[in-house]
């Protein structure tokens, strides 16, 4: 009886052997090598580039110039808190009395139906020169964030 002598690796190769479970995924998906190979490279890009788009999409200010006259714009545009720059009043929005309550020196807003906390962090301490309450969200995939929030007279 002759026995069978085995093949090394790179004889395996030069035979283009590929062992079943290979040519299972291959018959069932109809892909091969190189087509595979695409697809990995573009599912990691992908992969790497979505966070950026979300974060960046949700962050990126919006001022469309109905301010630009307003006494108060370059007062707006140096808001900040610890948390960063507040952008301008475009970003920022007004919020009525019944949507943001104070309880021990800490602040929470009504967002999207939804009571948000805002971070001490993000509270301006500064004089409130427009009057009113505003609020800076930064809404991302994870949810919606504060990121200035400046409370009002609340009369």
């Amino acid at each position: 009886m002759a026995v069978a002598s085995m093949k090394t690796p790179r004889e395996l190769q030069e035979w283009n052997f590929e062992p079943p479970a290979a040519l299972w995924n291959r018959r069932r998906f109809g892909l091969i090598g190189a087509d595979m190979d695409r697809l990995k490279v573009l599912l990691r890009r992908a992969l790497l580039v979505a966070p950026l788009v979300l974060a960046a999409g949700s962050a990126l200010g919006r001022d469309d110039g109905r301010y630009a006259d307003s006494p108060l714009k370059p007062w707006f545009d140096g808001l900040r808190s610890h948390l960063g720059p507040c952008c301008s009043d475009a970003d920022g929005f007004a919020v009525s009395d019944p949507d943001w309550e104070s309880h021990d020196g800490h602040y929470r807003v009504r967002l999207d139906g939804q009571w948000v906390d805002v971070p001490d962090e993000a509270v301006i301490t500064e004089p409130n020169r427009a009057g009113r309450t505003m609020v800076w969200p930064v809404k991302t995939a994870f949810g919606i964030s504060i990121r200035c929030f400046m409370p009002g007279s609340m009369i």
